[in-house]
């Protein structure tokens, strides 16, 4: 293939082979599954191997996407990024016996070991959408952790909310994942508070290993 200036790229027992045109990607397709089941005696995984648009292609857990200019350009692919949106939900349960600190280093060793490995990817627009659902999550915690109208009432004036404005929201009735989202959380749990307890920004951490 590198003879005749066929594009591929290989891990392990997984290959990729680019080409133009759909034909010359069947034709190749044809002669390395005959190659491999014949001469090296490898069977070749029919359901896996086809050819397909280089958008529709899942590699390692990558994906494709093609610019205006005509570049294709690497990204995570939809279900990586799913898979990661499920393994936050899940460390980020409200209901885990687990400290904050606890919490904050579990979420931090994930976030920077997925970034690692998907870093030659383009994804920030992917990770600020993250970054976002995940505050909000954490957020719904403290407020989940601070159940009692007094402790909130005493949390919330400590992190800059006055006495009245503290009382109305220490006695809402609105759930934990609404009040998450709400101007008063915002104010006092930000990002820069959440920073100060351990939480990461994925955004962040990714820029800081991209520049």
């Amino acid at each position: 293939m590198e003879r005749r200036g066929n594009r591929f790229v290989r891990y392990a027992d997984d290959c990729v082979i680019l080409f133009k045109s759909k034909r010359s990607a069947m034709r190749v397709k044809e002669t390395v599954t005959r190659y491999l089941e014949e001469k090296l005696f490898v069977k070749v995984n029919q359901e896996k191997t086809k050819v397909a648009y280089i958008t529709d292609i899942k590699f390692l857990g990558f994906g494709f996407y093609i610019e205006k200019s005509g570049n294709v350009r690497i990204t995570v692919h939809k279900k990586s990024k799913e898979k990661m949106k499920k393994r936050i939900k899940e460390i980020t349960k409200r209901n885990r016996p687990i400290s904050s600190k606890e919490l904050a280093k579990e979420l931090k060793e994930y976030i920077t070991g997925w970034v690692n490995y998907y870093r030659i990817a383009n994804m920030s627009k992917h990770l600020r959408e993250i970054d976002s659902w995940m505050r909000r999550r954490i957020r719904m915690i403290y407020w989940k952790r601070w159940k009692l109208v007094r402790t909130r009432y005493r949390n919330l004036q400590k992190l800059g909310i006055n006495k009245s404005k503290a009382w109305e929201w220490a006695n809402t009735r609105k759930s934990y994942w609404h009040i998450a989202n709400s101007f008063i959380l915002k104010r006092t749990l930000t990002n820069e508070v959440l920073k100060i307890y351990g939480f990461i920004s994925a955004l962040d951490y990714y820029n800081s290993i991209n520049l």
